[in-house]
């Protein structure tokens, strides 16, 4: 027996299409992301749940060049020395890959968990209010994904610099930094998988607990 509250057939195969078409946007076209397409996505990010209905993010959006620049060099800072943890051929493929868009994607957005005061759900796992912020983050991937609109996450970065550059007020934590605009072509698997980085692990899934 189905759900009363199932969606027709049309839209759960569009609500997984999105889903599974999701990708990890590195190369974007200039134009920018009309202002009423980007006003749905924030309407799905801050849609997302959140542990005691706290909302426990605040975004930051960069359009100026300047601003993007500076991203990029801390970005190309922090390459460098994650380039080091890799020898012979992981380094190889490494130094190929393209790992941002930072100076092609149109808009930026810097993703903070924000200090909230005291509520439910927290006290025993405190780390589930930057569960929340990825879980809006998720939200507006998928939403942007419906749009044709492409997000890259670009962790590459001292997340303590992005927030001196950016002035983030006391207890404000850098979550997730994005690239957003539409892409010059939408790859059909993952960028890593393809340039040979490493092949996606199985879901694990066990019954009553582990084995």
């Amino acid at each position: 027996m189905g759900s009363y509250w199932a969606f027709s057939q049309g839209e759960r195969e569009a609500v997984y299409r999105a889903i599974l078409a999701r990708r990890d946007i590195r190369h974007f076209r200039p134009d920018p992301i009309p202002e009423e397409v980007l006003k749905r996505l924030y309407q799905a990010f801050h849609a997302a749940p959140s542990v005691g209905l706290t909302k426990p993010w605040a975004v930051v959006e960069i359009r100026e060049r300047g601003t993007k620049e500076e991203v990029f060099a801390l970005h190309q800072r922090a390459r460098s020395q994650e380039r080091a943890l890799f020898q012979g051929k992981a380094q190889r493929v490494y130094d190929r890959l393209r790992l941002e868009g930072l100076l092609e994607a149109p808009l930026h957005l810097a993703v903070f968990q924000r200090p909230v005061p005291r509520s439910l759900g927290h006290q025993t796992m405190p780390e589930t209010l930057t569960y929340s912020v990825v879980l809006a983050v998720g939200n507006l991937w998928i939403a942007a994904r419906a749009e044709g609109i492409g997000v890259g996450w670009v962790s590459i970065l001292d997340p303590e610099a992005v927030e001196r550059l950016l002035g983030a007020p006391p207890g404000y934590r850098l979550v997730a930094y994005l690239c957003l605009g539409y892409p010059r072509a939408w790859p059909e698997e993952p960028l890593l998988k393809r340039a040979g980085w490493r092949h996606e692990e199985p879901l694990l899934r066990y019954r009553e607990r582990f084995p």
